[in-house]
């Protein structure tokens, strides 16, 4: 058997000729592909994808229906990933795309994990969504603490990935459209963790990618009930013994007033806050939003309710994490992680 990679991409012709050269190296197999799912407005990032010179095989898949998700599952179907024992899942929008990276991951799971995911140091301003929510709920309910879980760079063996096909026919409609979307990231990590050993791979600098700030309602409102759906069905783990805080790599830079000013009047324009935060502060309401959907409650309707206090929590965050230092950041990171697993294994009438 051989390798394989997907790249999905929505207009981003400056961008892929140097991802689908780096995915080429990587691979470095005769037998390998490489499947361009695109979406894009115009032809230009399907051109630029044509013109790269690769030595590995190139397949073309245009005009697909917008979605990560769906550009995903459209190219893992395809016969030429059928009989790879290895699939790379590329993140197009990488301005500093390393061979080594993606052949680090495909390394892992040719070695016997079923999932490999990058782990990147993130800058503060960042991966709201990860450190917030993402991560800290996923290692409170699975046990793996997957620093990026939702990196865009991950590697799925082809068992994982079967598994991945064969799960996403058995979700209720509400959160199969999300998967549909940038719930894709959550899902495939979810599922390839049912199969297998997670490889989480260090990498020590951090990615350069094209924002996703703006695109921050959509990611949540397409992650978040993916997340809620899936954890909510396990059973919380308990904190092992002597196990030391989560470790949070918070890469440090310095972001411009105006910058910071204009992100913070953009989650002001998303929503009001909720009323009463101060007695309900974060995590808490993640919490809740989880035990609301382990008792049954949807997870769209949970993610809904919980959007409020998330734009609160990024808001704070931002507007506190200016004036704190790098390690400061990183222990308000892991001191919130401790919290939200110790709410998640606490019902909500227990709680003192």
């Amino acid at each position: 058997m051989s390798l394989a990679a997907i790249l999905p991409s929505r207009n981003e012709p400056a961008t892929i000729a140097a991802v689908t050269a780096a995915v080429d190296a990587a691979l470095d197999d005769l037998g390998a592909v490489i499947v361009h799912a695109d979406s894009s407005d115009t032809p230009a990032t399907a051109r630029q994808f044509a013109a790269t010179g690769t030595t590995t095989a190139k397949v073309p898949l245009t005009d697909l229906v917008r979605g990560k998700g769906t550009q995903i599952l459209a190219a893992a179907c395809r016969s030429e990933i059928a009989t790879a024992e290895a699939v790379l899942i590329a993140d197009t929008d990488t301005r500093n795309p390393d061979p080594a990276v993606y052949r680090a991951l495909l390394d892992r799971v040719r070695a016997g994990a079923a999932v490999a995911i990058a782990d990147y140091p993130r800058y503060w301003d960042e991966a709201n969504l990860t450190n917030h929510l993402a991560r800290p709920l996923i290692a409170a309910t699975s046990g793996h603490d997957v620093p990026q879980p939702l990196a865009g760079d991950i590697t799925l063996s082809a068992a994982a990935l079967d598994a991945a096909l064969r799960a996403v026919a058995a979700l209720p409609a509400e959160v199969a459209a999300c998967v549909d979307g940038y719930g894709i990231d959550a899902f495939l990590l979810l599922t390839a963790a049912t199969i297998g050993p997670i490889a989480s791979v260090r990498f020590d600098r951090p990615k350069q990618h094209a924002g996703s700030f703006p695109h921050l309602p959509a990611i949540y409102q397409q992650a978040v009930p993916v997340l809620l759906h899936l954890t909510a069905a396990r059973r919380p783990v308990p904190v092992p013994r002597g196990q030391n805080q989560a470790s949070y790599r918070v890469a440090d830079r310095a972001v411009e007033p105006t910058r910071l000013a204009t992100m913070l009047t953009t989650l002001d324009s998303f929503g009001p806050h909720p009323g009463g935060y101060d007695e309900r502060p974060w995590p808490l309401p993640a919490a809740d939003a989880w035990h609301a959907v382990n008792s049954g409650a949807s997870a769209t309707e949970a993610a809904r309710r919980l959007w409020p206090y998330y734009l609160r929590r990024v808001h704070d965050w931002l507007a506190l994490g200016q004036h704190a230092t790098t390690r400061q950041r990183a222990e308000r990171l892991a001191g919130a992680h401790a919290r939200l697993h110790h709410y998640i294994l606490t019902p909500a009438g227990a709680r003192r």
